[in-house]
């Protein structure tokens, strides 16, 4: 037993744990380019990201002039067929995370991720990373069933329970991640660097990191360990 204040802390997959816009980007781009439009730079895509790649996609079609129902769903199905397969050519975890992850190993804590990703998408970057040994689960978007992706605290929920109960804290970078969050009642650490739709202070976390060097401070704060 330590006196770290969380047994668990669940972290979300793409622009938390790891820089992914690269790859999501070049999917994104296939598709449009399938469809005859303009793709998109990267940064531009990195503020679509979080609801997952229908919802990312959707996006982009709207800003290169929309698309029906129909439409999305089969560059959808194109995205999708080429991310199994160009997942892992740039994404990579941010610096000091992999560091970040130890230290909170090594005071006992269980740690998780909660992505909006499908879970086999993740899984599949998680064990080609080597990382996959160090979460007690992995939830996914569509683990939990239709709807009950973040921003539902559902995946939070079910998080905890997999973990074993305890108190826990999430990390995340979107809306999508606070909400789910505050849902759960538990408290909610926001990364800067992340994929951020919006100026991080106005996510309504509990908490702001710049960087992984920063988060077992931050979490020992936010849990009132002195």
């Amino acid at each position: 037993m330590t006196d770290f204040p969380f047994a668990i802390v669940g972290f979300d997959m793409d622009g938390t744990l790891l820089d992914t816009s690269g790859d999501l980007a070049a999917a994104v781009n296939h598709a449009l380019e399938s469809a005859g439009r303009p793709t998109l730079p990267v940064d531009e895509i990195r503020t679509m990201i979080g609801g997952g790649a229908r919802h990312m996609l959707a996006q982009g079609m709207a800003r290169t002039g929309g698309c029906t129902d129909d439409e999305l769903d089969v560059l959808h199905h194109r995205l999708l067929d080429y991310y199994e397969t160009h997942m892992i050519v740039e994404t990579a975890p941010y610096p000091h995370a992999l560091a970040a992850l130890d230290t909170l190993a090594e005071q006992g804590v269980t740690l998780a991720v909660v992505t909006n990703k499908l879970e086999r998408y993740a899984a599949h970057i998680l064990d080609s990373l080597d990382l996959a040994d160090r979460f007690a689960c992995l939830i996914g978007g569509d683990t939990m069933g239709p709807g009950n992706g973040k921003p539902s605290p559902a995946p939070i929920h079910a998080m905890i329970d997999r973990c074993g109960g305890g108190r826990a804290a999430f990390v995340g970078d979107s809306i999508y991640d606070v909400k789910a969050a505050k849902a759960a009642h538990v408290p909610v650490v926001a990364c800067s660097f992340g994929f951020l739709d919006r100026p991080v202070a106005d996510l309504g976390a509990d908490a702001v990191i710049d960087g992984f060097d920063q988060l077992v401070p931050t979490l020992r704060r936010l849990g009132g360990d002195r």
